[in-house]
């Protein structure tokens, strides 16, 4: 894939897998080298070594929320049930965190799943900002199930599988040296 404006990877695996890791590593190095930043990462939230929520990080401000704790009341509502209670003032600051994103280098998208993509909820103006191509890289998250689905509306997309916590710093070197040439 050549190094172009509106370019796309899109970072897949399982749950633990490495992917907000990966992201990590990525917005770290990019900034680094002056990148212009923008978006939303959304790391896991940890207590005594369980997750028990997951949080949102403006990536051009630093500013940090609690975007989601269990749900308690599991009801499978489709073949995606929601394992995590949204804040739906979290989700409004970080769709206007969206709304405002592009243009820029890199625009960050951790992570769209059903609540996006299946239900017309969550980080909505994600989608627009994604569609607009005005970056120069964008790195969007999410879980393989929804592959298909992301590949045919971002068909410039390509797709990194990361497998392992244990890969996740092969992938963020090749990924940096390939877009810093």
């Amino acid at each position: 894939m050549e190094n172009r404006a509106g370019s796309l990877i899109i970072i897949s695996g399982k749950v633990g897998a490495g992917k907000s890791s990966l992201v990590a590593r990525l917005v770290s190095g990019f900034a680094d080298l002056g990148w212009q930043i923008r978006g939303v990462r959304s790391p896991a939230i940890f207590e005594n070594g369980e997750k028990v929520g997951i949080a949102a990080i403006d990536l051009s401000t630093n500013v940090n929320k609690r975007l989601a704790g269990k749900n308690e009341k599991l009801s499978p509502l489709s073949d995606h049930p929601l394992i995590w209670r949204f804040d739906e003032e979290v989700l409004q600051w970080g769709n206007q965190v969206f709304a405002n994103a592009v243009p820029c280098d890199l625009l960050v998208v951790d992570e769209i799943g059903p609540l996006e993509l299946e239900r017309g909820q969550g980080w909505q103006k994600a989608l627009p900002a994604l569609d607009s191509r005005q970056y120069h890289l964008a790195v969007l998250v999410m879980r393989p199930a929804l592959l298909e689905s992301a590949l045919s509306r971002w068909h410039w997309g390509e797709v990194v599988m990361v497998q392992n916590v244990s890969e996740i710093g092969v992938f963020a070197a090749q990924l940096l040296k390939r877009w810093t040439k």
